[in-house]
């Protein structure tokens, strides 16, 4: 935090894995989520699903469910969440990137295009990209620890550079952000290496941290003057509809950035907004936790305290 807070600011929303998995229409989304998300300068996702017309890979395999969704269900997602197209960025750094083989990671790349959607997180663009967010430059970093194809298919298509000390320099920038797909799927807490990791991004200069992979909440943390918010869970689900209730909490997390000239770049602000993906036919309803019913309400809040005492 930032005293007395800065006059200028620029506000980044980030959201976890978006999926078309639990959805078969657009889901429902509560007006304050929608609201909060128009509200930010960018917003920042993770691409879990390639985006093509007919998938050519069978869904269920060994290392679990092959994602796809289509041009059409992202478009009419993102109007329905309130999230602007031109203030959208969307890693493909992730595991799933090659469901849909190389030609389908071709594909997802251009729909993204098509859509005004910018993307992070390509082996061709480098490890650090430069986005234009208000009067500031954010460097984002987009990588995947993991994969679930072969080495070859990935290099060269999906970035996986997770150290930053072999990053190029980053002058030209006000603040470096990391995106990882990184730690273990389903677990609350992150692993003794995830934690190292993000203590050398922050080592590096890296100021902020978001990351995805675990498909549940995970906790957020200071290291120096670096944010570290480990996991936000999905934002659409990625499991199918019989999930327990814990997997179906996700986070949004703000994050305002300074643009003052004596600290700019710098964080100087953040909150953390819990919501529940609940079931509503084929698709999911996204609900503010304050918005719950008492019994639910009480349980999601009760899991909460314990990640974040």
């Amino acid at each position: 935090m930032i005293e007395p807070p800065p006059a200028r600011t620029v506000r980044l929303a980030f959201v976890g894995d978006i999926s078309a998995v639990a959805n078969r229409s657009a889901p429902q989304c509560d007006p304050a989520i929608a609201t909060l998300l128009g509200s930010a300068d960018l917003v920042i996702g993770n691409c879990e699903s390639p985006v093509v017309e007919r998938p050519g890979a069978a869904m269920g395999t060994k290392l679990g469910t092959r994602h796809a969704m289509t041009e059409r269900f992202l478009a009419e997602t993102l109007a329905a969440v309130g999230i602007s197209r031109d203030r959208l960025v969307l890693s493909l750094a992730n595991n799933h990137a090659l469901d849909q083989g190389v030609e389908g990671f071709d594909e997802t790349v251009a729909a993204l295009e098509r859509l005004g959607i910018r993307s992070i997180g390509t082996a061709a663009a480098g490890p650090v990209e430069r986005v234009a967010v208000g009067p500031l430059t954010i460097g984002f970093a987009a990588l995947t620890l993991w994969r679930n194809a072969g080495a070859a298919a990935f290099a060269g298509r999906v970035s996986m550079q997770g150290e930053p000390a072999r990053w190029p320099r980053r002058d030209a920038v006000d603040l470096t952000c990391a995106v990882p797909h990184w730690d273990w799927e389903f677990r609350h807490f992150p692993q003794a290496e995830t934690r190292a990791l993000a203590r050398r991004l922050a080592a590096q200069g890296v100021g902020l941290i978001a990351g995805h992979h675990a498909h549940v909440v995970q906790p957020v943390e200071r290291i120096g003057k670096a944010l570290v918010a480990y996991g936000l869970g999905d934002f659409l689900g990625t499991a199918f509809a019989r999930q327990p209730w814990p997997g179906r909490i996700g986070s949004i997390l703000t994050v305002d950035i300074s643009a003052d000239a004596g600290t700019r770049g710098a964080v100087a602000a953040y909150r953390l907004h819990p919501f529940m993906r609940l079931r509503a036919g084929d698709h999911e309803h996204l609900v503010p936790v304050e918005a719950l019913e008492d019994r639910m309400r009480s349980k999601v809040e009760g899991r909460l305290t314990a990640i974040f005492p």
